[in-house]
């Protein structure tokens, strides 16, 4: 069973924001700060996207425009670094 890291619902797009409920909790965005290809996309192009099964971010498959829940909420991850001297 794969881990559901945000409850993602609700997604609407206005002419120049974004509305995404994120665990029960709602976020907009302007467009033109978070994505040009949405921004410049028709209604349907807009409509058609799809929530990965993790909640970690949505597609839009028809302008091939990807959107991570992570970036959007500016959560940032470092890569973790082993210790290769270590004995």
């Amino acid at each position: 069973m794969q881990n559901k890291y945000y409850n993602v619902k609700n997604v609407k797009i206005t002419s120049k924001q974004i509305i995404i409920e994120i665990n029960d909790v709602e976020k907009k965005w302007d467009l033109a700060d978070i994505s040009k290809l949405l921004l410049h996309a028709s209604d349907v192009e807009r409509a058609t996207f799809e929530i990965s099964p993790s909640g970690y971010g949505i597609y839009w498959p028809l302008i091939d425009e990807d959107l991570s829940i992570d970036g959007l909420l500016g959560i940032s991850h470092e890569p973790v670094q082993e210790n290769i001297n270590a004995v």
